[in-house]
């Protein structure tokens, strides 16, 4: 199992500090107008025939169970406001915080992402399967999995996805800086990529478990989207992002303002947001905090209560700020690490349990975020992009948005790909 300890150095954001200055009702049919926003308590697993996929790792199980349709905003009505808790290098190990996110999630009837990390589906042993950009094969710098971390991650995923969660990549290795994913290209992305989705799909036959149950999904349909390591490299793997059928990428930095796409993507960045008693805003991540903070995740035990409060205080102002103002989705990143004795954990439970329970908030996985996007009006959405950080709508929504809607053309199944480099 992967030990609690061993992603500490390698998991976060190159950009790290960020000072003053640096840039870094209709929603869902079936939801009722207040609390709640994900996937309803108790949802069975999907009905009907299993169809597995290659050696059984993965397989067809029907529709995805928690996911609710998106509805278009009627003329003059207020956009629901989106939150987006995401966490990186999901994976189950001696901490048990994937199991103990998704009770919360329940708890509260949301949806999240959970942006996997591939080599920990690929034990130790196999290791040499892996052949990075830039690297030797069998070379990660967040390591491999054994066999029982391997059972317990997985087990987690089948479970997430059966109560609506989203299932993302966070790529393999984990390389960062100098020969990092900084320096790839879109063919060494498009290598990388497929690499992921190859640990998800042959787990079984990799940890020797050919009697395990199967995860639920069809992971070629299910990855959508994804957050690179330690933001870096975005430029090349939008690019290969966008010709393999992706619709999402959050791997950027951006102010609390409506998304909009590029090279065909919705660009879903991690978000500038306040940290309470600076002068200076942070991404709008666990790993910011903590560095902005004590620049290490073993800083003074006396101001762990002080910085988890900093960290969920900023968060809430970030949700009022734009529930007050512009509606703009807030998006927030996280990793399952104990840094600073845990506190960050406890902040991210706490703002969930402040934010997703208002009136008009829908806490949802960048899925069902995008499928709300793609279901507006274009006209709409520009106009909503012209609503600056905590802008509210001179003259209110039902004035902003009045006679903006027109005829709704579905998207088109096949997206133009990108030019080449």
């Amino acid at each position: 199992m992967l030990a609690a300890t061993k992603r500490v150095v390698a998991v976060g954001v190159g950009a790290a500090v960020l000072v003053a200055g640096l840039a870094g009702c209709s929603g869902f049919d079936s939801l009722g107008s207040s609390g709640g926003s994900g996937a309803k308590k108790g949802v069975a697993a999907p009905k009907g025939p299993v169809r597995l996929i290659g050696d059984g790792s993965t397989a067809f199980t029907g529709t995805q169970p928690g996911l609710l349709k998106p509805e278009r905003l009627k003329p003059g009505e207020a956009p629901p406001q989106f939150v987006v808790f995401s966490w990186d290098g999901a994976g189950e190990d001696s901490q048990k915080l994937f199991s103990h996110f998704r009770k919360v999630g329940k708890k509260y009837d949301m949806t999240m992402t959970y942006f996997l990390s591939g080599v920990y589906l690929l034990p130790e042993k196999k290791r040499a399967m892996y052949d990075p950009p830039k690297y030797p094969a069998g070379r990660s710098d967040i390591g491999f999995n054994d066999v029982q971390g391997i059972r317990d991650t997985v087990r987690e995923l089948r479970g997430a996805w059966l109560d609506g969660n989203e299932v993302g990549t966070h790529f393999n290795g984990h390389f960062c800086g100098k020969r990092g994913v900084g320096s790839w290209s879109v063919e060494e992305w498009k290598s990388e990529i497929s690499q992921a989705k190859s640990f998800v799909k042959n787990w079984k036959t990799n940890a020797g478990l050919a009697g395990a149950e199967p995860l639920p999904f069809d992971y070629e349909k299910e990855l959508i989207g994804a957050r690179t390591p330690c933001l870096e490299g975005r430029e090349n793997f939008t690019r290969a992002a966008s010709e393999l059928g992706f619709r999402y990428d959050t791997s950027g930095i951006s102010n609390q303002v409506w998304p909009d796409k590029e090279l065909g993507l919705w660009d879903l960045a991690l978000q500038l947001v306040p940290v309470p008693g600076r002068s200076f805003e942070t991404l709008s991540m666990d790993y910011n905090f903590m560095v902005n903070q004590s620049g290490t995740p073993r800083g003074d035990p006396s101001k762990h209560r002080y910085w988890g409060n900093q960290m969920r205080d900023g968060l809430i102002k970030a949700f009022y700020r734009a529930y007050q103002g512009n509606r703009a989705p807030l998006i927030i990143g996280n990793h399952f690490e104990s840094w600073n004795g845990g506190t960050y954990m406890r902040a991210i439970e706490e703002t969930i349990a402040t934010v997703c329970v208002n009136r008009d908030v829908k806490c949802v996985s960048f899925r069902q975020l995008v499928d709300w996007l793609d279901a507006q009006d274009p006209k709409v959405l520009a106009d909503l992009r012209q609503l600056d950080v905590g802008q509210a709508p001179k003259g209110g929504w039902d004035q902003y948005l009045a006679d903006k809607s027109v005829a709704w053309t579905a998207p088109q199944a096949v997206r133009k790909p990108a030019e080449k480099r």
